[in-house]
């Protein structure tokens, strides 16, 4: 035997017998994770859903060659630890704002949240193994993997980021096309279908030539889509306002230290006054029945309490001259003496017509856990409000207001019982920096536009403000990192689709039946040769 050979067995001989068994798994569950990380680059805004098949094939591979259950959730463990501490990579960015107090968990948000977030994986990768191997394993993968993806919404306050189902919400008209049946099963209903593609296809030749036939229909019956509720919308003029949405471009630190408030107000003021203006000549210059104008401030853009302000909202009112009413984001504090994260609703004259407070908070950023022992969240977090509203302001169409973070959750943004004729999201996505993560957000703005039949104006702090029509089709932007207003005349809305109707059953029934099918189905016969 030759030295090194020899040396070798020795030293393998000499470590202890717990290293290994640990070192193999180990580098199986680096491996895994490294594929999660590969489908990660599926998220907005990378859109690269072809690595999605690779990478759920590393993952399927390994629960069917696990002994049992608990091995096969481990392996989705640690391909869900890959997927979202990639695709959560931007959440560094947050604490880092305030790294002097919390320098101890720049390097812990991501896959701090990831940890939390992996067991959604393991679930279905443990339970896949009570069906046989190929297309029904599969199947019951997909339907467990949406259950589980839906069942964010009640993680803490909820977190449904990054549903696999919004990897499609490319920009331009290819992403139009392939958003369009979530108008009929919602964003989960996308994922499922995503999910069924990524393990079935890479089965073999008769699988991938049916996941073309699916991609090929779903983007033909999109199409269809797309241009049919286009043809068929009548427009309303008299209640469809323009609206003027204002990017101040703060950052977060200013916004933080209040350094300058009185300049930030100022500058809102003049994106105000420029805005209405041109909103203002625009409906004049418009044939048919004037238009009225309505001005959007992003996420707590006024720099204290508006409400509280009755000489700020006089100064609000004389710049937006012109303008039918206003809705401005805005901390305030409720009776009880708890502080909401508001959108606060203006007349012409500046009095306060509406305040509408955030119901869904952010974990960790405006809510803490009960079980968190470090306090956090500054000042003790925020005070939700009750949910969706719909607000009929003088001259306005019926609007829903959202505020940031809540627009993600499917079939929860609009009152059901008062549907809105659009929707206002305010948001300010500094925190993030100019990452992902404001994309991956923006996707989400998208994807309830289509799903709802609604209109959508967006006002960001530092951007993507912008106006989808209820096709979820880009109206005009205003880009990250750039101070100005954008003015435009606001979609009709559409009749409500299947989604609006039903909401969140409809994924939920095809789960079930995906299930069904997946455990009492029978084998595929052979294709002939």
């Amino acid at each position: 035997m030759n030295a090194p050979i020899a040396d070798t067995l020795s030293s393998r001989a000499k470590r202890p017998r717990f290293l290994q068994r640990l070192l193999p798994k180990a580098g199986a569950f680096l491996k895994l994770a490294a594929s999660g990380a590969v489908a990660a680059l599926a998220f907005p805004p990378a859109h690269l859903v072809f690595v999605l098949p690779f990478a759920f094939l590393m993952l399927m591979r390994a629960i069917n060659g696990s002994r049992d259950m608990r091995q096969a959730a481990w392996a989705g463990f640690a391909f869900g630890l890959g997927l979202h501490t990639a695709g959560l990579y931007w959440l560094t960015n947050a604490i880092l704002i305030r790294a002097s107090e919390f320098w101890w968990f720049v390097p812990l948000a991501a896959p701090g949240c990831a940890v939390i977030l992996a067991p959604f994986a393991a679930v279905p990768a443990a339970l896949s193994r009570l069906a046989p191997r190929g297309w029904r394993r599969g199947a019951l993968f997909a339907g467990v993997w949406t259950l589980c993806d839906m069942g964010r919404a009640f993680l803490f306050s909820g977190f449904t980021w990054n549903p696999l189902g919004s990897d499609w919400a490319f920009h331009g008209f290819l992403g139009d096309v392939m958003i369009q049946p979530a108008a009929w099963i919602g964003v989960d209903g996308l994922t499922l279908l995503t999910v069924l593609l990524a393990v079935l296809m890479p089965l073999g030749r008769r699988e991938a030539l049916l996941g073309v036939v699916v991609l090929f229909l779903w983007g033909a019956v999109g199409a269809w889509r797309f241009e049919t509720v286009a043809s068929g919308v009548k427009t309303d003029e008299r209640v469809s306002p323009i609206v003027v949405l204002a990017q101040g471009n703060v950052a977060e630190k200013d916004k933080i230290g209040r350094a300058d408030v009185r300049t930030v107000f100022e500058r809102y003021l003049r994106l105000t006054s420029e805005g209405v203006k041109a909103a203002v000549a625009e409906a004049a210059s418009a044939q048919g029945p004037a238009r009225p104008v309505v001005y959007v401030w992003p996420e707590t853009a006024f720099p204290g309490v508006l409400e509280e302000e009755p000489e700020a909202r006089s100064m609000i009112a004389r710049a937006a001259t012109g303008a039918a009413a206003g809705m401005i984001g805005s901390l305030r504090q409720a009776s009880d003496g708890h502080w909401r994260n508001s959108v606060i609703a203006l007349d012409d004259s500046g009095a306060v017509k509406g305040a509408y407070d955030k119901a869904r908070l952010v974990p960790f950023g405006e809510y803490q856990p009960a079980f968190i022992p470090l306090q956090i969240v500054p000042g003790g977090g925020m005070t939700p409000g009750p949910g969706p509203v719909t607000w009929r302001l003088p001259g306005l169409a019926p609007v829903g207001p959202l505020v940031c973070y809540e627009v993600i959750f499917s079939g929860h943004v609009v009152d059901r019982r008062h549907r809105p004729d659009w929707l206002v999201n305010v948001t300010n996505d500094a925190w993030y920096g100019d990452s992902a993560g404001p994309r991956q957000h923006l996707a989400a703005v998208r994807m309830r536009a289509v799903e709802e039949g609604l209109p959508v104006a967006r006002a960001a702090n530092t951007g993507v403000s912008i106006v989808y029509d209820a096709r979820g089709h880009d109206m005009g932007r205003l880009e990250w990192g750039r101070e100005g207003v954008l003015v435009r005349a606001l979609p009709p809305a559409l009749p409500p689709p299947f989604f609006a109707r039903f909401g969140q059953e409809i994924p939920l029934v095809f789960c079930v039946l995906t299930i069904v099918v997946a455990v009492f189905g029978r084998r595929l016969p052979p294709i002939s040769r």
